[in-house]
């Protein structure tokens, strides 16, 4: 009895592992997170360009975020600065000096 393979069944089995690709726990793979479209043409393209991470390592999804937040902050300041739009609000109101308002109340009671 001999343990030898024909040749046919070698060329088969070696064909057959170039074609399955191994599995790598470590490989980039989709997060299938449903992004819901806003209705704003810049803000829904830049929501897209977060798919773009899904094939990339770990290390290339922080160029993807910063492109993403970096387009998000753009369309926000683009839509401020429209005419008609009241604008960021300014900043709060001054507390008065203390001479014009009342003094905290004390909680201290003495014992006597």
């Amino acid at each position: 009895m001999t343990d030898s393979v024909p040749e046919g069944r070698v060329a088969e089995a070696e064909e057959a592992a170039a074609v399955e690709p191994e599995y790598d726990p470590a490989a980039p793979a989709p997060l299938n997170v449903p992004r819901t479209p806003t209705g704003n043409a810049e803000v829904d393209d830049r929501l897209d360009r977060l798919a773009d991470a899904d094939h990339l390592a770990t290390d290339g999804h922080l160029e993807v975020y910063e492109d993403v937040h970096r387009g998000l902050r753009d369309a926000l300041t683009e839509l401020d600065a429209r005419p008609g739009h009241p604008g960021p609000p300014g900043p709060p109101a001054p507390a008065p000096p203390y001479g014009n308002r009342a003094p905290a109340p004390s909680y201290h009671q003495s014992r006597s």
